[in-house]
Order: structure tokens, then C-alpha cells, then sequence
């Protein structure tokens, strides 16, 4: 009996023994995929891994990031190394820059570094953290300087890529020199992502921002209060369609003795087609990934970039055929002098079969309408304004009511009526 549980104990340290191994295995496995995957979905950041030495309790990793300029093509290459702990269901990675912390010869955190670290887990679960204590550097040359305190950022990917949460919270930041002072207090971010389909994700996020003082020079000091930025994209139709909704608020704007608020803007998409959507995003991906390629001295790719272009043509059409709307449903600029509003939506009807192979334009099936108005006494009050509307006005494309300023127009038939004044638009798509 005594023998059968020492060869059962045994085995059981054989198995626990070699667990680590195999999640190493595993985990190398994940990281070169995952490497695969972030470098196939963007052309603006590369990785590369240049040796993986895989043992048994622990590897060493050493590669490196490459941020690509999408305008000029150049790149700016940043060596990592990393140091990896194989557990019984998971593993710990835990980075850093190949030629540590410090920037340019100057070393931002005296007393403790950042800590960069990534946990896998053998069912597809990882968790990204990033710890950044406070640093204060100054530059007695410029005068200038950068005080922020310590930082935190946490992303957990789940049911192996499908799924996203973020998390980043930065209680304050302030960057100041000779001609200005800039001061951000309580940032926080949180964003949740689920794939639907192609290139579409849903989901839900948030930025919010206590406060941001800004100090110019000489001017008076502005404060910028309740930042917040919300976002939410839903499927919808049994998952063929999404709508999407971004508000963008500031809750109040402090200057001298002044306090005005709120500050409001609202845009929204609606129904539209997700493969259409999907393939839209994707050609438009192509696009910037072929540009880059030219401009750091690639080759011709003048059939790659015409693919790209007509995917992207057939993908615009796909969507005005499905039928979708999108504009701001709300706006709202509040001044010392009052309350700019307005509003727009530009929609597209749901074709059938025959109407969408007789399309011959996107553009001849948009409808909308706009509206705007904003109180007679801003324009009166700032020269710079007055001199910016004033071609509006004389056009009669501002009219004046009562104590406003208003805009109406209605477009139909590559036509728009912009206050009983009709302007024909040009067939651009």
C-alpha cells in the first residue's frame, strides 16, 4: 500500500514537474501569435522577435517595437528584453528596454523603474500592466519641465483575442515653461471591446478628466472642468447592423471672473451594414499599410493599391445600399452671450436588388438636414467671428431672427436649400 502511494506521489511530481515545461511551450506559442496578429491588423507598429530562449522553469525574450511615421515612412526602433516565469497554468513576462529606463542619457526615475509586465494563462487569458512611479524633470536650458505622479494602466484580453478590457488611471500630470503652463488632475480611462465580425468590434468607454488648467503667456488662466469623452457601438438586427454613439462633454469653462457650461457634442452612427463596414475598414487599412510601404522606399505597388481602392469603392457602395445615418443629433456651445445649437443627420434609404444595380451614385440618394443657431451677440462681441461670418451672412446662408443668428437647410437630389437658397452639389461619390 505504502508503495503504491510513494509510485503515486511520484507520478504526481513527474506531472507537476513537467507542467511548466509544456505551459512554456504554450506561452512561446502565444507570443509569436500574438506578435503575428498585432502586426497584420495596423502598418503603424511593428514587433519583431529576435531570439526566444525557451527552458524549462523560465525563457529569456529579446526583440523590439517599431513606431512608423505613416506620412514619411520612418521609423523609430525602440530593443526590449524580457525575462519569463513559467507557472502550472500560466506565465509572468516581465519587461523592459533593452538600454533601460533611461531617456536620451537622462534617468527620468531615480528611486524605481516602471514595471512592465504581461500574465498568460493556458486557456487564452492575458493580462497587461504597466506601473510608472512619479518623476519630476526640468530642463534648465528651456526652462522647461514635466511633474506627474504615478500612473497605472491594465489591459485584460480574454476568450483568446475576442474580448478586451482597459483600464489607465493618472491622478496628475503638469507640463510648464517660459510661455505656457499646462495642468491635467484625475485622468481616467475605461474602454470594453468585443469582436463581432471582420474589423468591427462593440463595446463601451469611457475618458473622463477632473480638470485641465491652461495658462498662455500673459492671458488670463482658462480651467477646463469635467472633461469626459463616452463612447458605446452595439450589434443590432441580430448582429447585421451597428449603431454607434460618441458624447463628447465639458461640464464647465472658467476664465478670469467668467464660468459659462456645459459644452456639449453628439455624434451617432446608425445601421449600418457590418460586413459592409468591415470591408470598408479594411481597404482603408490597405491603403495606409501600401502608403507607408512607398514612402520607406518599397516597391511599386500600383495593382495592390487599385485593388485596395476598388475594395473600398464596392465596400461605400455595399453600405449606402444596406441604408445608414450618421451626423451630430446634438450640439451645444454654451457662451457668455448665450447658447450656440444645432443639429445634422445625413441618411441613406435601404435599396433593393434592382435599385442598388441602377445606382449609379452614392451621393444621388443621401437626404439630410442641419440646422444651426448661435445668439447675435457673439458675433457682435468678437471682430474675428464677425469677419468669419460675415461671407455667411451676406449670402444668406445666416439669417438674422430676432436676437440670432439661424442656418436651416434640407439637402435632397444633390441638392440643398440652405434657408430657401438652393446650391447644387457635386457627384463626388
Amino acid at each position: 500500500m505504502n508503495a503504491k502511494w510513494m509510485m503515486a506521489g511520484a507520478g504526481v511530481l513527474v506531472v507537476a514537474g513537467g507542467l511548466p515545461w509544456a505551459v512554456g511551450y504554450v506561452t512561446e506559442q502565444q507570443w509569436q501569435q500574438a506578435v503575428a496578429e498585432v502586426n497584420s491588423a495596423q502598418p503603424f507598429l511593428q514587433m519583431k522577435t529576435e531570439v526566444y530562449d525557451r527552458g524549462i522553469l523560465g525563457s529569456e525574450l529579446s526583440g523590439s517595437v517599431s513606431l512608423i511615421n505613416p506620412e514619411t515612412g520612418e521609423s523609430n526602433r525602440v530593443p526590449f528584453r524580457a525575462d519569463v516565469t513559467h507557472g502550472v497554468t500560466g506565465s509572468l513576462l516581465d519587461f523592459e528596454p533593452a538600454d533601460g529606463w533611461p531617456v536620451a542619457g537622462v534617468d527620468w526615475f531615480p528611486e524605481e523603474d516602471p514595471q512592465l509586465t504581461l500574465e498568460t494563462r493556458l486557456w487564452g487569458t492575458a493580462v497587461l500592466e504597466l506601473e510608472v512611479p512619479g518623476l519630476s524633470v526640468a530642463d534648465a536650458g528651456t526652462g522647461e519641465s514635466l511633474d506627474t505622479s504615478g500612473g497605472f494602466a491594465r489591459v485584460e484580453i480574454s476568450d483568446a483575442g475576442a474580448s478586451a478590457e482597459a483600464l489607465m488611471v493618472w491622478p496628475a500630470l503638469r507640463l510648464s515653461g517660459p510661455d505656457a503652463d499646462v495642468r491635467v488632475n484625475d485622468f481616467r480611462l475605461e474602454q470594453t471591446m468585443n469582436h463581432l465580425a471582420g474589423e468591427v468590434w462593440t463595446g463601451s468607454g469611457e475618458v473622463v478628466v477632473d480638470s485641465v488648467s491652461l495658462v498662455f503667456g500673459e492671458e488670463p488662466p482658462i480651467a477646463l472642468n469635467g472633461l469626459s469623452v463616452r463612447s458605446n457601438s452595439e450589434a443590432v438586427s441580430n448582429g447585421e447592423r451597428l449603431d454607434s454613439r460618441v458624447e463628447f462633454e465639458v461640464a464647465g469653462v472658467a476664465r478670469s471672473d467668467e464660468a459659462y457650461g456645459p459644452q456639449r457634442l453628439v455624434f451617432a452612427l446608425e445601421g449600418l451594414d457590418v460586413a459592409a463596414w468591415s470591408n470598408l475598414t479594411e481597404s482603408l487599412s490597405a491603403m495606409q499599410a501600401l502608403a507607408i510601404s512607398q514612402a520607406s522606399g518599397g516597391g511599386e505597388q500600383l495593382d495592390q493599391q487599385m485593388a485596395a481602392m476598388e475594395q473600398m469603392n464596392t465596400a461605400i457602395r455595399d453600405l449606402a445600399a444596406a441604408g445608414f445615418a450618421f451626423g451630430f443629433p446634438e450640439l451645444l456651445i454654451t457662451t457668455p452671450e448665450g447658447a450656440v445649437t444645432g443639429s445634422a443627420r445625413i441618411a441613406h434609404p435601404e435599396l433593393t436588388a434592382e435599385q442598388k444595380t441602377d445606382m449609379l451614385m452614392v451621393m444621388q440618394g443621401l437626404t439630410g438636414a442641419m440646422n444651426l443657431s448661435l445668439p447675435l451677440a457673439l458675433v457682435e462681441t468678437y471682430p474675428e467671428l464677425r469677419l468669419q461670418l460675415a461671407p455667411l451672412i451676406k449670402q444668406g446662408l445666416l439669417v438674422q431672427e430676432g436676437d440670432r443668428l439661424v442656418l436651416d437647410a434640407q439637402m435632397r437630389d444633390l441638392m440643398v436649400d440652405v434657408n430657401g437658397m438652393e446650391i447644387p452639389l457635386p457627384p463626388l461619390l
